[in-house]
């Protein structure tokens, strides 16, 4: 199986993220752009979604933490389940 590793995305003016809500847990399983993680700066929230569908194998880090752009937040294992 091939895992993908999920990166808090970099943006020019963020230098960190706080780690608000995860909709998942380790061990679900995902569809391709769902909803995972929830993330905040002091001016927005965002979504993170799913690159592909697959069994969140590693969570990196709880809610509440605070994370920077680049950062590697979740594993992902992906499956054989065709993408929709």
């Amino acid at each position: 199986m091939e895992n993908i590793e999920i990166k808090v995305p970099k943006t020019e003016d963020v230098d960190s993220f706080t780690v608000i809500f995860w909709h998942y847990q380790e061990g679900d399983m995902v569809a391709r752009g769902e909803d995972i993680l929830e993330l905040a700066t002091e001016k927005t929230t965002f979504n993170i979604t799913a690159p592909s569908s697959g069994r969140l194998i590693t969570l990196k880090y709880p809610e509440g933490s605070v994370v920077k752009p680049g950062d590697l937040i979740a594993v992902l294992e992906k499956s054989e389940v065709k993408d929709e």
